[in-house]
């Protein structure tokens, strides 16, 4: 099934394909502070992102995706809600055409200009990422929050590579680069049950939202608008809003690591 977010094809059609995209686990969402739930047991996240281990940036048509090599534990995270390590599998950006929409979780009903989702699995128990990502417990979703200010130093090596991948199926070497650098200083975080925001939409996510957001130079976003939705041969479109929109929470509990 050919899916995107223009009118046709956005996030308001992808149920016809995809049904499970009006189950009761369904991302992102609207994440309420002042409802989530502290829980004092929730471990603090463990992130090992020691070994650079990046190996490509592509153009996936729907985002710019950094691929890692996931054969160990190497560049991993524990702790949290979880038992086992979850693997780094790669991490991709949504954003907006303007900077007062773009995220796919917003807190409080305040959107961001760009997320961040690094795309964890659970190795230990599956196999290979595609099994990992048809079980309720397998993969782990970071999202980082990214918000205009001062230029981001080492999101540079990242920004100045898109013009690589300008093109949809795009794919060049990108090698040595460590994902510690985007994250906060905070790992703070709400964690809930949820599921993949682009099709298959499985119900496989266990999300952890950071809490403290990243900035990012104007400069530095509009390098991401200027990739395309569109191969070379087509009429060109902006990649840009390509963020689904908060999905209802169905009695679900959003869980904080912080006291309010």
């Amino acid at each position: 099934h050919s899916w995107g977010y223009g009118q046709a094809d956005g996030p308001s059609e992808w149920h016809k394909a995809y049904p499970i995209a009006q189950g009761n686990r369904q991302s992102p969402i609207d994440i309420d502070s002042a409802r989530a739930v502290y829980d004092p047991n929730l471990q603090p996240l463990v992130i090992s992102y020691e070994s650079c281990t990046s190996l490509s940036i592509s153009n996936t048509g729907h985002s710019v995706m950094v691929e890692f090599e996931d054969t160990d534990d190497r560049t991993a995270i524990s702790g949290g809600p979880f038992q086992n390590p979850f693997r780094l599998k790669q991490f991709h950006f949504h954003w907006g055409t303007t900077h007062s929409q773009g995220s796919e979780h917003t807190i409080d009903g305040k959107p961001f200009p760009c997320e961040l989702h690094l795309v964890h699995w659970n190795a230990r128990k599956y196999a290979t990422f595609g099994e990992a990502a048809a079980a309720p417990d397998g993969l782990a979703v970071v999202g980082v929050f990214l918000e205009i200010g001062k230029e981001h130093a080492s999101m540079n090596r990242l920004t100045d590579a898109l013009y690589m991948v300008k093109f949809k199926g795009t794919k060049a070497q990108f090698r040595g680069f460590n994902p510690k650098c985007l994250l906060p200083l905070s790992l703070d975080y709400w964690t809930y049950l949820g599921s993949q925001t682009t099709p298959p939409l499985n119900e496989s996510v266990t999300w952890i939202v950071l809490k403290e957001p990243i900035r990012i130079s104007v400069k530095q976003l509009e390098k991401f608008r200027m990739l395309l939705f569109t191969g070379e041969e087509d009429q060109r479109i902006q990649m840009a809003n390509n963020f689904r929109p908060p999905q209802p929470l169905k009695g679900r509990i959003v869980r904080a690591s912080f006291k309010a």
